[in-house]
C-alpha cells in the first residue's frame, strides 16, 4: 500500500477495536445466536452501544459483556430495574451484586441506580454499563458530563438502549460521547447540516454516516434485521384506540377551547379534566376482570384512581425502594390486578408481559416516555393481544396529534436506520465481507481531447509534467460539500488537518 492509500485508510470514519475477542463458546448456551454475536462484537470493540428493541435480550448482553471482561463491573440502572436484572443473571447463573454504594462492592459485576453514582469511584471499575441509556436525555446536562467524566478512562463501556431515530442527534451525541467514540461538535461537523429545518444529515454523507454508527453500535428490532430467525420474536397484534371524554372545560377568560399553548396551558388541561378523565378509566377497569396497567401524569390522578379501583396497587416517588419493588413485584405475581404509576417510575426497562391490558389517563408531548410504556407490555414474550387505551379530555386532541405524528416520523427513522445500517453491521459482525465503496478508473480519447475518470491525486500524476497550458481549477472546501460516500472525497475530511494533508496530494501535482 503507497503512502497515499495509508493516508486514506486513517480518513475512513469509523470506530477502531480497542476490546477482547472471545470464543462463542465462552458465552452462556441459553443466549440466542444473535445475542451472541452481540457480546462477541461488542467486547471485541470495547466500548459500544447495543441498541436492541425492547425484549430482545439487552439484561443477557450486558451481564454477559460485564462477565466477560474479566474486570470489576459496574452496571447503573434506573431505581426500578437494578433489582429485575439481578434476577435476569439468576437465570445464566451469573451473581449481579446490588449497592447503593461504594462500599460493599465485589469482584464480579456490582449494579446500581443513576441516583447513586456520587457514592462510587470509577477507578474501582474496569467495565461500566448504562442500562436503559436512553434516559441520559432526562437527566441534567449536569449529571450526563458527571457520567462521561466519570468513566472516561474505562476499558470497557456499554450503553443498552431501544433503537434511536437516525435524526435524534442529542441520543446518538449523548452515546458517542460517553462511549469516548466522538464529540457533539464534530459529529455535527462531519454528517450534518443546519437549515431552517434544524439539524438534518448531509445528503452526501449518508452512507459514510451509517457506517460510521455500525462501527460503534449494534440495532435491532428484531433478529431478522440481521439474517437471523426471528423464532420466539414474533409480537402479538397491538390495538391502539384513543378515547376522548367530554367535559366541560372552558380555559379562563374565553368562551370556547383553543390552542393549549405551551406546558402552563397543557398542565391546566390536565389538572382541571383530571375526575372526568379517571371516572371513565377507574369505570373500564373495574367492568374487567383482567390485569391492567393505568398510566398518570399527575399525582391526584394516580391518587383518585387508587380509591376508585379497589384491587389495585400505587407505586409513587415518594415510596421508598423496597416498596416499589415490593409493590411491582406483586403485580407481576399477580397478587395484584391492577398498578398505578407514572412512566417516569415504571415506565422504563421493566418487564409487565404478565398483563396485556393498558390505559393511559392523559398524555404529555413525549413520543419516547408514551413508546417505552407501551413497550412495558408489548414486548417480545408477550403472549396475548394488547390493548392499549389513551383517554384524554375533549380538549386535548392536539396533544395526542402530536404524539401520533411523533410516533409517524420516528417509525419511518427507526426502519431507515436499520436498513441502512444492517449491511455494515453484518460486515461488523462477520455475517458478510467488506463491501468498500467502489472506486471506479477509466480513459476516454478523441480527436484532440482525452478525459481521465478517478481520483485526482492519482490520475493527475499521469499527465506528462510541462503539458499544461490552461487550467481551470475549482479548489474543493472542507466540509462544505460531499459529493460522495468515500473518503477519497476532500469534503470527507474531519478536520482542517485532514483536509489540508489530503490537498497537499493534488497540490504537489
Amino acid at each position: 500500500m503507497n503512502e497515499y492509500h495509508k493516508f486514506l485508510e486513517t480518513k475512513r470514519v469509523v470506530y477502531q477495536s480497542e476490546g477482547i475477542k472471545i470464543d462463542a463458546t465462552q458465552i452462556h448456551p441459553m443466549l440466542f445466536p444473535f445475542q451472541q454475536d452481540t457480546v462477541r462484537w461488542s467486547l471485541a470493540k470495547g466500548r459500544v452501544a447495543n441498541f436492541l428493541d425492547t425484549g430482545l435480550g439487552k439484561s443477557f448482553c450486558q451481564i454477559e459483556f460485564a462477565r466477560l471482561t474479566g474486570e470489576r463491573s459496574l452496571i447503573i440502572a434506573p431505581l426500578t430495574v437494578a433489582r429485575q436484572t439481578v434476577n435476569e443473571g439468576k437465570k445464566i447463573n451469573v451473581p449481579v451484586h446490588y449497592t447503593r454504594s461504594g462500599n460493599d462492592l465485589i469482584d464480579g459485576i456490582n449494579i446500581t441506580n443513576y441516583e447513586m453514582i456520587e457514592h462510587f469511584n470509577p477507578d474501582d471499575f474496569g467495565c461500566v454499563v448504562l442500562d436503559e441509556s436512553s434516559i441520559l436525555k432526562g437527566l441534567t446536562g449536569k449529571t450526563r458530563q458527571k457520567l462521561t467524566e466519570m468513566f472516561e478512562r474505562t476499558p470497557f463501556r456499554l450503553a443498552c438502549t431501544a433503537t434511536p431515530a437516525p435524526n435524534d442527534i442529542t441520543e446518538i451525541a449523548n452515546h458517542a460521547e460517553f462511549l469516548g467514540v466522538m464529540s457533539r461538535t464534530n459529529i455535527l461537523s462531519a454528517f450534518f447540516v443546519h437549515d431552517e429545518n434544524n439539524w438534518r444529515l448531509k445528503r452526501h454523507a449518508e452512507i459514510p454516516f451509517y457506517r460510521w454508527l455500525a462501527s460503534w453500535s449494534i440495532s435491532i428490532r428484531k433478529p431478522s434485521d440481521l439474517g437471523y430467525d426471528d423464532k420466539g420474536y414474533i409480537l402479538p397484534p397491538l390495538s391502539l384506540e384513543s378515547i376522548f371524554v367530554e367535559t366541560e372545560y372552558i380555559p379562563e377568560g374565553l368562551l370556547f377551547p383553543i390552542q393549549l399553548g405551551g406546558i402552563q396551558g397543557r398542565f391546566e388541561v390536565r389538572r382541571k379534566t383530571l375526575v372526568e378523565r379517571c371516572e371513565y378509566v377507574a369505570n373500564m377497569v373495574n367492568d374487567s376482570n383482567e390485569q391492567w396497567l393505568i398510566w398518570c401524569g399527575l399525582n391526584d390522578e394516580s391518587d383518585l384512581l387508587s380509591r376508585s379501583i379497589p384491587d389495585a396497587i400505587e407505586v409513587t416517588g415518594g415510596d421508598s425502594t423496597e416498596k416499589k419493588i415490593a409493590s411491582i413485584e406483586a403485580f407481576q405475581d399477580g397478587r395484584y390486578r391492577v398498578l398505578i404509576s407514572k412512566p417516569s417510575i415504571c415506565g422504563f426497562g421493566m418487564n409487565f408481559q404478565n398483563c396485556h391490558n393498558m390505559a393511559f389517563v392523559g398524555l404529555g408531548d413525549s413520543y419516547e416516555i408514551y413508546y417505552q410504556a407501551i413497550r412495558r407490555c408489548y414486548r417480545f414474550g408477550q403472549k396475548h393481544p394488547v390493548s392499549v387505551f389513551i383517554v384524554l379530555s375533549d380538549a386535548e386532541k392536539e396533544i395526542y396529534e402530536n404524539v401520533i405524528q411523533k410516533e409517524r416520523k420516528a417509525t419511518k427513522m427507526s426502519k431507515m436506520l436499520i436498513e441502512y445500517v444492517a449491511e455494515f453491521e453484518k460486515e461488523e459482525l462477520g455475517l458478510l465481507e467488506r463491501d468498500n465503496w467502489q472506486y471506479e478508473m477509466n480513459a476516454k480519447s478523441g480527436d484532440g481531447w482525452n478525459m481521465l475518470l478517478g481520483d485526482s491525486c492519482e490520475r493527475l500524476a499521469e499527465i506528462q509534467d510541462e503539458s499544461v497550458g490552461l487550467s481551470v481549477f475549482s479548489p474543493p472546501f472542507q466540509s462544505l460539500y460531499t459529493y460522495s460516500p468515500t473518503e477519497r472525497d476532500l469534503g470527507n475530511s474531519q478536520s482542517p488537518d485532514d483536509f489540508y494533508k489530503h490537498f497537499r496530494y493534488i497540490v504537489n501535482e
